[in-house]
């Protein structure tokens, strides 16, 4: 009998150690606010749909900006780099290697769901309350000088029938517009469009939804010290990721989930991981 029981317990320990740090999601989901330092969303009464879901789910303590203004921590999350682009500018365009070519060469879909865009491709400055600065796929020329590719950054309109037609794509970006990014609305605004966004997202197998911030107020650490959460069925409850991390290390996250090259400055940042279920 001791030696049954031996027996069971190494492959009960080599199962554990073969389980991944990183599970194969089935949906990796990215919504990305504005410009918020975590005091003024965690803990704040204005956001009381972030703060329940922090409790509920995962919370990425120690993540932090890269630098600012938007647009470079934006290239940093789908590029592993910022490409050398300080500015919101809103009429380059680099040709680096990105997450929508890594994807694609493993078979992955992609998709960009952007609030207030005008139409599918549409490669305007901004229309509304839509940013381009926002949307950092229009930004390589791989993706803007080939329509179907282009044509995979659509209106937000778009997500919830995806969702309920099964066509979710296996990444999706998803950008608020300029108001309920807290940009230039209040977070309470902010809260109340996750809030009324989420709830579809959270019923999805294997699937995880990151919320993040592109960038704070401060300069700690560069782009300063942000509001991050790793929500839905692929994440643990109550589950907490402490070491400094940020936009390079999401990437990096994706990447070791779907064992896609590394891009950039990913390489050098660990994946989340120990929150997974």
């Amino acid at each position: 009998m001791k030696v049954v029981a031996l027996l069971l317990s190494l492959v009960a320990l080599g199962g554990a150690q073969a389980r991944p740090a990183v599970p194969a999601f089935r949906h990796v989901v990215v919504i990305v606010f504005e410009n918020k330092e975590v005091q003024s969303v965690l803990g704040s009464r204005d956001a009381p749909t972030f703060n329940s879901m922090a409790k509920r789910y995962g919370q990425l303590t120690r993540y932090y900006g890269v630098t600012h203004p938007s647009l470079p921590n934006y290239l940093a999350l789908v590029s592993g780099s910022t490409q050398g682009i300080t500015t919101d500018c809103t009429d380059c365009v680099v040709s680096a290697r990105n997450l929508a070519d890594t994807l694609e060469a493993a078979g992955k879909t992609w998709r960009l769901y952007a609030e207030g865009l005008p139409r599918p491709g549409f490669t305007g400055a901004s229309a509304g309350r839509y940013a381009k600065k926002h949307a950092p796929f229009l930004y390589f020329r791989d993706v803007v000088d080939a329509p179907t590719r282009l044509n995979r950054v659509v209106p937000l309109a778009g997500l919830p029938a995806d969702v309920q037609a099964g066509t979710l794509p296996d990444f999706a970006l998803v950008v608020p517009d300029l108001c309920h990014s807290m940009h230039d609305c209040s977070v309470a605004v902010g809260d109340s469009w996750l809030r009324s966004t989420l709830p579809p997202l959270l019923k999805l197998a294997r699937t995880v939804v990151f919320v993040v911030f592109d960038e704070g107020s401060s300069n700690v650490r560069g782009g300063g010290h942000v509001a991050a959460l790793a929500l839905g069925t692929a994440v643990r409850r109550n589950a907490r990721f402490g070491s400094a991390t940020g936009h390079y290390g999401l990437l990096r996250t994706i990447e070791a989930a779907w064992k896609l090259p590394l891009l950039g400055n990913s390489a050098r940042a660990a994946p989340i991981t120990k929150i997974w279920r």
